[in-house]
């Protein structure tokens, strides 16, 4: 996924490892060959409108509201129909209130209508204070949260490895991002929760508690699920 950042020069563009925490609680517990780390794609500002979130300083949180006010502005002074009217209307006086388009509240009609513009808000915007940008470790896995996104596990042998996810994918869905031969075959996964898993302190330890679960191709992955998928080689 794609962080764009704005007013914040701290965080290299580029290929960013996701340090999370459970991870490397994951990964001390069960002996593997390597350690991946799930990645973000770190954007720079003049790619704003390709990103799945926007990291911003708390000083230039106002200048993407003035981009989307002025666009508004100038998109009303061309006497639209009715119905995107009234939903820019709408926008407007939620910028001008500083709230930002993305989780406004505005009906599923009412975006419909405005379908076909572009708006720097209308995305997931984390915004950093200055004290917040000595760890910016946890800022870009606060973007990756904000955006929708969590992860799965597969542990031990060759690698341990934390995959990205849209929160809300199925097992079936997850299974794919790994190959999709696994999920042209799949039969069940395999799953401990990552609450079973460290309360048992180890895979082997949380299987001989009965934790293993097998679920069904419509199972909702959980953010940090230990993910074995089972599928016909």
């Amino acid at each position: 996924m794609k962080i764009a950042l704005f007013g914040i020069p701290e965080i290299k563009v580029g290929k960013h490892n996701l340090k999370d925490p459970r991870f490397d609680q994951a990964d001390k517990l069960v002996e593997a060959q390597k350690k991946v780390h799930a990645q973000v794609d770190v954007i720079g500002d003049d790619q704003l409108l390709d990103a799945d979130a926007i990291l911003a300083s708390n000083d230039t949180k106002a200048d993407l509201i003035l981009k989307d006010l002025e666009f508004v502005e100038t998109r009303l002074g061309r006497e639209p129909q009715e119905a995107e009217r009234a939903a820019l209307e709408k926008i407007r006086t939620l910028l001008e209130s500083e709230r930002f388009v993305f989780n406004s509240g505005l009906a599923p009609e009412e975006f419909q209508a405005v379908a076909a513009h572009s708006f720097y808000t209308n995305k997931p915007i984390v915004t950093a204070s200055r004290e917040d940008l000595n760890n910016p470790d946890a800022l870009l896995l606060r973007a990756f949260q904000e955006a929708g996104y969590i992860c799965f596990l597969t542990v031990g042998g060759k690698e341990n490895r934390a995959w990205p996810i849209r929160k809300g994918m199925t097992a079936w869905e997850a299974a794919g991002t790994i190959h999709s031969d696994i999920q042209k075959s799949f039969i069940r996964a395999e799953i401990i929760s990552f609450a079973d898993f460290i309360e048992a302190a180890g895979e082997t330890q949380a299987k001989r508690a009965g934790k293993l679960r097998l679920e069904i191709k419509t199972y909702v992955m959980q953010d940090h699920d230990l993910t074995n998928f089972r599928f016909n080689k």
